[in-house]
């Protein structure tokens, strides 16, 4: 049965509902908007707001009968809010008229609305005028990205009473127009972040209604929003000074008119996101970073007009210590300078994308060695200067190092390979088109037959993602042993490897290859992930194979891990505590489409 896509529900037409009966589910997933997960703002519940609106005094004295009734409310909604299920908040509700009210926030303040039914529930809750509750006050949260292609501009009307709402996420909702979104904007001087991400028929309008309503924006994310323009970004810039994530993906008319603006305008800036602004030159750049001392992610892949001066130019003795996560990817101008410049100036980077800056030698991986253990995330492929001498030194200075790419770094051996098997903390490692490595390299990963594996804390390896696509010297015995000491081992890509992709009893545990490959790149993939790898494992482990590959033993003469010994005793068994929590973002699968593809495109299934 399909459903209408506008909604017309009067008031009059519809069923009385009750507190009970009509409240939608608790939320039981998180918000996936950009911003949720790291809002800065206080709680938006908050504890007398509800009572202020709709009750009297007198309501407050009446029927107190057991000890629980006189809890402050303060006490109530924190009892409450343990609570994980939403008919366990129902039931709270018909206990009294005080928890009630103290029980009805924590209900509301983010509707389900995951499903049609769910949100014409909602809808007929917040447009009844005679409900015992104000509904269209309560809701904090709005998320309609679970309906997508269902919702448009008639679907949202309903929701235009709801002035209160402080996170507004209506990404890929692609039949929105300015029409809908203004109708909720309007007015909402509540709203801290708005999500609009894929809305391509958005346009000026909108940002200059939120402009002028949303004054206290925190968090503005119009990734794919094409027609914005640098006139209203401005005046974004300038009415909502307490901005401080902001995403621009794929923005193409946007310039460094607006971007200065908002580095001149918006000192609180945490997080921006200008990936693809192909207009952005380093006048944007120097100045987000210079005014913006608080700055904590930067971001601008493939601003191919960027160069070194943009970090060059900035001031001296200055250090940005808030700088934490920078990406370069495919800023092909950048040259070494740049790069020892950014590390003088930024000494505490955490995650640092030179993906594609194909200028880079060694002299840059000799100056992000200066990192030391703040360094847990970099990426370096098509960095093809690279050398092994400077990745031995960059594990040697940075053992917190967790997720390492260096795919197409066509110079590196396996003695790179073995010095990073040492990093205490390595899960995830890109060596796809490193075709010198060998099975030294998989045995080195894999701890077998290396001083470190006789640690019990280093038994196995903690790798979780490992891509080795066409790194043709590797053989089905080393990946067998790398999978038998990987307990954790959940993505292993193989494609171009002769041993695996001309096999079809190993192929079928491969997952679909992308539909957009070609016949013969479908023909070559070879991509293990989830539950796959521990059928693989267990395949080469029956019997029959057991006793064909003898994982336990050595592929190599001893005598060939000898130089670099020394230096894994000691980096291996170094004890390194690292940051809890640490929000690292997921390494990139590699492009295994071939040759002129960039790692980071082959998707996930």
């Amino acid at each position: 049965m399909s459903h209408p896509r506008h909604l017309t529900l009067h008031s009059d037409e519809t069923t009385s509902v009750s507190s009970s009966s009509s409240s939608p589910e608790r939320a039981v997933y998180d918000d996936t908007d950009f911003f949720t997960q790291r809002n800065d703002s206080q709680s938006s519940l908050g504890v007398a707001s509800l009572r202020d609106m709709t009750m009297s005094s007198s309501l407050e004295l009446e029927h107190r009968i057991s000890p629980v009734s006189r809890l402050p409310p303060e006490l109530l909604i924190s009892c409450f809010s343990k609570l994980n299920s939403s008919m366990d908040l129902r039931s709270c509700m018909l206990v009294s008229k005080t928890w009630s009210r103290n029980a009805v926030d924590l209900l509301w303040h983010k509707p389900l609305c995951n499903s049609w039914e769910n949100l014409l529930n909602v809808v007929q809750a917040v447009r009844k005028e005679d409900s015992y509750f104000p509904y269209f006050a309560l809701v904090k949260r709005l998320n309609l990205s679970s309906l997508k292609g269902q919702i448009s501009d008639g679907t949202v009307q309903p929701f235009t009473c709801c002035k209160r709402i402080e996170r507004l996420t209506l990404n890929e909702c692609s039949k929105l127009t300015d029409h809908g979104v203004v109708s909720i904007v309007n007015g909402s001087n509540s709203l801290l972040a708005l999500d609009i991400t894929g809305l391509d028929a958005v346009t000026d309008h909108t940002l200059g209604a939120v402009a002028e309503h949303c004054p206290r924006l925190q968090g503005l994310n119009i990734t794919d929003c094409s027609k914005v323009t640098d006139e209203s970004l401005i005046a974004v810039s300038r009415s909502c000074r307490h901005l401080k994530r902001l995403k621009l993906n794929n923005c193409t008319l946007i310039t460094d008119e607006s971007v200065t603006s908002v580095a001149r305008h918006c000192p609180a800036m945490l997080e921006i996101d200008l990936h693809n602004c192909r207009q952005i030159t380093d006048e944007s750049i120097t100045s987000l970073i210079a005014r913006g001392r608080q700055l904590r992610e930067l971001r601008i892949a493939h601003c191919s007009l960027v160069t070194d001066n943009a970090f060059l130019e900035l001031p001296k003795h200055l250090a940005f210590d808030s700088l934490r996560i920078l990406d370069l990817t495919a800023c092909h101008q950048l040259h070494d300078e740049a790069v020892e410049k950014i590390i003088e100036t930024s000494p505490r980077l955490r995650n640092l994308v030179l993906a594609k800056c194909k200028d880079i030698t060694d002299k840059s991986v000799h100056a992000i060695t200066r990192l030391g253990k703040n360094l847990h995330y970099i990426h370096l492929g098509h960095c093809a200067q690279i050398t092994d001498a400077a990745v031995i030194q960059l594990v040697k200075m940075c053992n917190r190092i967790r997720y390492i790419d260096l795919a197409c770094c066509h110079r590196l051996t396996d003695a790179s390979v073995k010095q990073l098997a040492t990093l205490p903390k390595l899960r995830r490692i890109g060596l796809v088109k490193c075709q010198a490595i060998t099975d030294r390299s998989i045995m080195a990963l894999a701890k077998i037959n290396t001083e470190v594996s006789l640690l019990k804390s280093q038994a196995h390896s903690l790798l979780e993602r490992v891509h080795l696509s066409y790194c043709v010297h590797l053989t089905l015995q080393g990946i067998h042993a790398l999978l038998n000491r990987c307990p954790k081992l959940t993505h292993l890509s193989l494609t171009g490897i002769q041993g695996f992709f001309m096999r079809e009893d190993l192929t079928a545990f491969c997952r679909e290859a992308p539909p957009e490959f070609t016949e013969h790149q479908r023909n070559m993939f070879c991509v293990f992930s989830g539950p796959k790898i521990n059928q693989l494992r267990d395949y080469l482990n029956n019997e029959e194979h057991a006793s064909i590959y003898d994982t336990e033993g050595t592929m190599y003469d001893d005598r060939d891990a000898e130089d670099g010994e020394a230096d894994q005793q000691v980096t291996g068994m170094m004890h390194a505590t690292g940051l809890g929590g640490v929000d690292d973002e997921d390494m990139n699968d590699e492009d295994e489409a071939g040759e002129g593809s960039q790692c980071g495109e082959a998707p996930d299934s």
